[in-house]
């Protein structure tokens, strides 16, 4: 799971070094491919996750926010570096009980967009 959080930041994948920059979590619909059925990219810290085992926990306090781009029903979510290379796809979505928890899921271009949760667990 270090590796994720380094590779979203950034880092080198073979040493796990190098100096983080910020990733983005990408919000969008079931359709989420590239810059298809993207619904809200929010800019993440240059350490974006806490690391325990198996499971890298994002860092939500407090909860992050951004305007979102367009209107549609957010389905998915992914994790991209700084330079919008995806790291993790196929995250689920939802406001409860998914990868990623936002405060709704119907998203209205130019509102808010809360995440108040994010997981990503390996294995």
């Amino acid at each position: 799971m270090q590796l994720v959080s380094d590779l979203v930041a950034g880092k080198t994948a073979a040493a796990s070094t190098g100096s983080a920059t910020a990733g983005q979590l990408v919000i969008g619909t079931s359709g989420l491919s590239g810059g298809t059925g993207v619904l809200a990219t929010l800019p993440l810290d240059a350490i974006p996750f806490t690391i325990s085992g198996a499971v890298a926990t994002l860092d939500c306090t407090p909860a992050l926010t951004v305007t979102a781009s367009a209107s549609g029903t957010a389905a998915l979510a992914e994790f991209r570096n700084n330079g919008g290379t995806t790291i993790v796809s196929g995250l689920t979505v939802g406001t409860g009980g998914t990868d990623i928890v936002l405060g709704t899921t119907t998203i209205t271009s130019g509102g808010t967009v809360t995440i108040t949760a994010g997981t990503i667990t390996h294995g």
